[in-house]
């Protein structure tokens, strides 16, 4: 894959947020932080186009925080997630086998794949219903923190992290934002951190898929950008080449909802 050249992509990046802002008559932000690259840099790219003072950054936590390590490079509000989603709104849910006192975090790690989603949604969506409580609050456009490896994979819940009102870094692949991310200069510990969503416990994305994001980002590419086919792209030695697309193909309903007449 080409790389990108950051000093560009900064000036770029900067001259879309200054202009979204502008055109729609919006001087706030607020934006979602949970200590990964992909917020990491867009919070960064923010600070350089706006004054702080106009930022609303607001870290959701649903199990453990990185509330410490952001507070060291940012000014960070925190909102716990989990008296929205209580032990007795799990038990609600999910109707598990168990008393409530079992239900705990480590019980929680125990339910199907199928729960687990269930509840990763829920908690996305209930990040977003507060990032626009508080856009209308501070009468602010909500910056969303979503990447084109994501976006193409599907890799995002509808009406969750996938809503936003203008996305900053989404035509970057994830290995694209790294290379961002280090010209801007980020502290090791952002850029080190294994994606996650952090919405179940050990909860990483690369995991879930089956693939690293360098391969992904690879195989995308090519196909994608390159026009490659699925047989060309093997040959250049890309194994997952057939679990990549796939993974995508399963998810594309998401870029084409709503259907309408």
């Amino acid at each position: 894959m080409k790389p990108i050249n950051p000093k560009d992509e900064k000036e770029k990046i900067i001259k879309f947020i200054r202009e979204t802002l502008k055109k729609q008559g919006f001087k706030n932000v607020v934006i979602g932080v949970s200590g990964g690259i992909d917020s990491t840099v867009s919070l960064y790219l923010l600070k350089e186009t706006i004054p702080a003072r106009n930022i609303i950054a607001i870290h959701l936590p649903y199990l453990e925080s990185h509330e410490k390590k952001l507070k060291k490079v940012f000014n960070i509000k925190t909102i716990s997630l989990k008296p929205f989603l209580s032990e007795d709104v799990f038990f609600e849910l999910f109707k598990e086998p168990m008393s409530r006192e079992e239900i705990s975090s480590k019980a929680r790690n125990k339910i199907s794949s199928e729960k687990k989603i269930r509840l990763g949604n829920i908690t996305a969506r209930l990040r977003m219903i507060i990032l626009y409580d508080f856009a209308k609050k501070y009468n602010a456009l909500v910056c969303g923190t979503e990447n084109r490896t994501e976006q193409l994979l599907g890799y995002f819940t509808r009406f969750g992290d996938a809503a936003s009102d203008f996305e900053p870094i989404q035509h970057l692949y994830k290995t694209q934002v790294y290379q961002l991310a280090k010209y801007l200069r980020l502290p090791n510990e952002f850029i080190e951190q294994k994606p996650t969503a952090g919405l179940w416990q050990g909860q990483t994305d690369e995991g879930e898929f089956g693939f690293s994001y360098e391969e992904a980002d690879n195989v995308l590419s090519l196909y994608f950008d390159n026009k490659k086919t699925v047989e060309q792209i093997e040959k250049l030695g890309c194994k997952n080449t057939r679990k990549i697309l796939d993974f995508g193909k399963k998810n594309s309903f998401k870029r084409e909802t709503p259907y309408i007449l």
